[in-house]
């Protein structure tokens, strides 16, 4: 037997649309030259490229390294707790879906789950987790 593969769906084919149409509206800027020659053939490097304006880059402030490090260690101890513990938890997703397992690894934006299957999360992707022994532990909806 042949599986079938549907297409996108509505939705997927709307956002489809706007990034093509976004695509095609975008202004392209060239990039700037290597660092070289003053003149090509004759004429200057500058008017042969169209130069833009570039936004400065972001800067991150100390505070703002500060304002989170706290949480991030709250994070990061838990979550090595409950690998050492071998701690059964539950990991509801943004979507509603849940999956329960043991925490095998994390890194800054994923968490790696042993449960019937070995499953990938993504961080941004989980509402909220909770152990799967506690009774009353999930927030009402």
């Amino acid at each position: 037997m042949t599986k079938r593969i549907a297409g996108p769906t509505p939705r997927t084919q709307s956002i489809i649309e706007n990034i093509d149409a976004t695509i095609d509206s975008t202004p392209v800027a060239l990039m700037e030259p290597p660092a070289g020659p003053a003149e090509v053939n004759g004429s200057s490097r500058a008017a042969l490229i169209a130069r833009k304006s570039r936004p400065a880059p972001k800067r991150f402030t100390a505070e703002h390294s500060d304002e989170h490090a706290a949480n991030r260690q709250a994070e990061l101890f838990y979550l090595q707790k409950q690998i050492q513990l071998q701690t059964q938890m539950v990991f509801v997703l943004e979507d509603g879906s849940q999956v329960q397992g043991v925490i095998e690894w994390y890194d800054r934006l994923s968490i790696k789950v042993r449960g019937r299957s070995r499953v990938l999360i993504y961080k941004s992707a989980i509402k909220y987790l909770y152990k799967s022994g506690e009774v009353g532990s999930a927030p009402d909806s």
